[in-house]
């Protein structure tokens, strides 16, 4: 039991993550919570640092993750699209396991830069299956998207249901990120699961999401700009809640289906190392109420200048959660009230506005 022990310990000891998009906002909060947890455990994250947004931001969580894990975290800029550099570093490093956050973001910039979307969402991707592949990795996670459920008619978006009507590029990539995995997944066993993320925010968010620019105007007397005519409502599911999914899909490692049903068409799992979760709040909010919290919270009143609703926007949505409670025990705990208090909180410190 002894010599068991140790060879545990030093297994342990050896093991290392890649967690990519390590300076964007979900992969930041998910560096934090698997270090957190994890003290025996090496995280490699990597990211481009590009100019998409504030690169004051991301090289700023970056210099937190330092600050906090030492030696326990190693960051390394590289674009995942350099097939070369990623083949390089899952060589030298032999990854137990990775995480996929790195991607190019956002539904409307999807219509003005196409480019950026191939780029990273595909030919990065690819280069992250190889390299998996070929380094036999344990476990593939990476985040897809809410996005993807595109022209339906569901009251609630379930992970089972066919997803082929996309409408837009950005939603079109991150289903075919899937289509690939489970492509690999069923050729050379490599089990990988697929996170469906749906509106994430919280502290340290991206600059171009709704509640930073919301919080950002309304604090400098600035309008804010609401499409759909603020018909719209959303998923809202704070990051804390999200990276606590995450971390507990590491542990999860699918082994593929024996009892499933081709003629069912579920599309969450299969015969293959293969898995599709979503991860939200469980919760739908109107967007006006939404903007009411913030000017609760702020104590002022927002100027909103309302507009039509946007090409590629989905009007509503709200996660379908019963396969992912049953399957990681995923119990979201932050409501969007307190979830808005925290990031405005954040802002206001980060941005030195008393």
């Amino acid at each position: 039991m002894r010599i068991y022990k140790k060879k545990l310990e030093r297994f342990f000891k050896k093991m290392k993550m890649l967690i990519t998009g390590a300076a964007g906002f979900i992969g930041y909060h998910t560096v934090l919570k698997i270090l957190s947890n994890k003290k025996n455990l090496q995280v490699v994250g990597i990211d481009s640092v590009n100019n998409y947004y504030s690169r004051e931001l991301k090289l700023a969580r970056i210099k937190n993750l330092k600050n906090k894990f030492k030696k326990n975290f190693i960051f390394k800029k590289i674009n995942i699209s350099d097939k070369k550099k990623i083949f390089n570093l899952f060589k030298k490093s032999k990854f137990h396991t990775v995480i996929n956050l790195a991607a190019q973001a956002g539904v409307r910039y999807s219509l003005e830069n196409p480019d950026a979307y191939f780029k990273s969402n595909l030919k990065g991707f690819y280069n992250l299956l190889e390299a998996s592949k070929i380094n036999k990795v344990k476990h593939l996670i990476s985040a897809s998207s809410s996005s993807v459920y595109g022209i339906n008619d569901f009251s609630k978006f379930s992970n089972t249901v066919a997803t082929g009507h996309p409408i837009q590029l950005y939603a079109a990539t991150k289903r075919s990120n899937e289509l690939m995995g489970h492509a690999y997944s069923h050729l050379y066993k490599l089990p990988t699961t697929f996170i469906r993320l749906f509106t994430v925010y919280g502290p340290w968010g991206r600059p171009d999401m709704s509640l930073f620019l919301f919080v950002k105007n309304i604090l400098n007397n600035k309008p804010i700009y609401v499409f759909n005519n603020g018909k719209h409502s959303r998923d809202f599911t704070y990051v804390e809640d999200i990276v606590e999914g995450i971390n507990k899909v590491t542990k999860k490692i699918p082994k593929g289906n024996k009892k499933w049903n081709s003629k069912l068409l579920d599309q969450s799992n299969s015969i293959a190392p293969f898995k599709i979760i979503n991860l939200g709040s469980g919760r739908k909010i109107k967007l006006m109420k939404y903007i009411k919290i913030i000017e609760k919270i702020l104590n002022k009143k927002a100027n909103v200048v309302f507009q039509i609703i946007q090409k590629g926007d989905i009007k509503d949505t709200l996660s379908d959660l019963k396969d992912t409670k049953k399957y990681i025990s995923y119990k979201p705990k932050i409501k969007v009230e307190e979830g808005i208090r925290r990031f405005i909180e954040w802002y206001k410190s980060y941005y030195k506005i008393k």
